[in-house]
């Protein structure tokens, strides 16, 4: 049983790093009699504040903000607030992210751009106990593999990004550059890039970091 008793108004958190789309998902599900935005958070670290505070019965969640990103978001919200449900909404339609979020507790992982009744519709099913998939990122990730690379090996990959060198890396994570020179070079073996720059790229498409 959620924290919203039977008859009670769903009580939702909003998580995501761009103001006008936190206030557009805000406004259409408050037209809705039976849901209600109790808080909205602008990244991972406010989201997880905020469910420990209000402990809303559904949280939507984005994938991609600053700092603390949705999917690890998504597992501290779960860990502190057990009976909040967790619905991914993002832009980046990835079968990665979909599996990368369900891993860490969501209940459900829709896009965008669903029409705003299958939104409302979505967050009454997650509250209930529900999955809820988007049908196409659903079939793609059963063809496209489990996530390949290590926790430590999509950490420098991260990192290694924006075109840091091995030893700049290595000063962020605390590891010897040798250590991280491996972990890039296992990565690009297990994405079957030529190089660290194609090993982000392809990781970054298939939503493995």
């Amino acid at each position: 049983m959620t924290a919203a008793s039977e008859g009670a108004r769903i009580r939702l958190l909003i998580a995501d790093d761009q103001a006008l789309v936190r206030g557009a998902l805000g406004a259409l599900l408050e037209l809705e009699p039976d849901l209600t935005v109790v808080g909205m958070a602008s990244d991972g670290a406010e989201a997880l504040r905020l469910a420990e505070e209000l402990r809303p019965d559904v949280c939507l969640m984005d994938i991609q903000m600053p700092g603390m990103d949705g999917v690890e978001a998504t597992r501290r919200v779960r860990a502190a607030s057990p009976t909040t449900q967790i619905l991914i909404v993002t832009t980046f339609a990835r079968p990665g992210y979909l599996r990368s979020a369900l891993d860490a507790g969501a209940s459900g992982f829709i896009v965008k751009d669903t029409p705003a009744e299958q939104l409302a519709e979505a967050v009454r099913r997650v509250h209930r106990g529900v999955r809820v998939l988007d049908p196409v990122l659903a079939a793609d990730s059963l063809f496209d593999g489990a996530n390949p690379l290590s926790e430590r090996e999509r950490q420098v990959l991260r990192l290694a990004e924006d075109g840091r060198s091995a030893a700049a890396v290595a000063a962020e994570v605390f590891l010897s550059a040798g250590t991280v020179r491996n972990h890039l070079s296992a990565a690009i073996g297990k994405t079957g890039a030529a190089n660290r720059a194609q090993a982000v790229r392809i990781a970054l498409d298939k939503g493995w970091i």
